[in-house]
């Protein structure tokens, strides 16, 4: 038995029980994960990189924001930041406050989409079927249509003013103990911001080690960093998998 519009009734209710999961459980379950990735140059030594992304905040959740202070404990070498960080307008103080002892640190960013424009409630199921039959975007054709801009112009001025380099189709370097970093980053591709062109060429040779920086994993973008020889791209977007 299907749906109206061909949509399968168990997508539906896949969907449903999605949102509630995400709703009750996964949006107060912070994870902080561990990976070892052997891509650095013989004799290098190692790096610890803390990445952060998709935190959502909304005003008033003390609980995440407690725990988004409390990572500065790891102290990284330094620090990405991959986008979606705001759920509300209003929520770019908290944002900066709980990522305040983070930005003591060397670090970078990207925005997502959810930086620029506030959510929708929607059922999540639908982000698939419009993959599917290729719509893109927070509204079709037409990301910035009938949604909420959010002020993320003071968001960019916070990580500028703590020394946090703004990737936005754009590259970069951070100097880590006389080692040099480059970063090459993009716009969100979910809300067709990139522009690769304007950063393609791959790593640069006096560099120390290079990599690639986005939001939203899309394979174009993914693509061009494997193509021009970046070793690793670092992304958000998927909420590990949660959907």
């Amino acid at each position: 038995m299907r749906a109206r519009y061909g949509i399968p009734l168990g997508i539906t209710a896949a969907g449903a029980a999605g949102l509630v999961y995400a709703a009750g459980f996964e949006a107060r379950s912070f994870r902080l994960r561990r990976v070892t990735i052997p891509v650095l140059p013989a004799g290098m030594r190692p790096l610890r990189v803390l990445q952060v992304s998709d935190i959502h905040l909304v005003s008033g959740q003390r609980k995440k924001q407690r725990w988004l202070r409390s990572l500065a404990g790891l102290r990284p070498d330094f620090v990405i930041n991959t986008g979606d960080n705001l759920s509300d307008p209003e929520g770019v103080p908290e944002v900066l406050d709980a990522l305040g002892p983070l930005m003591e640190f060397p670090g970078a960013y990207v925005f997502g989409s959810n930086d620029y424009y506030g959510p929708k409630l929607r059922n999540p199921a639908r982000y698939l079927i419009e993959k599917a039959q290729g719509r893109h975007g927070l509204n079709g054709n037409d990301p910035a249509a009938n949604v909420i801009h959010n002020p993320w112009e003071d968001l960019r001025d916070g990580f500028d003013g703590a020394g946090w380099r703004n990737l936005t189709n754009t590259r970069d370097a951070l100097k880590i103990e006389g080692v040099t970093i480059e970063l090459t980053g993009l716009d969100d591709p979910h809300i067709k911001r990139d522009r690769y062109a304007e950063v393609a060429g791959g790593p640069s040779s006096t560099a120390d080690f290079s990599m690639g920086v986005v939001h939203a994993p899309y394979l174009r973008a993914l693509d061009s960093f494997t193509a021009d020889g970046y070793p690793l791209v670092l992304a958000g977007h998927t909420h590990g998998g949660q959907l």
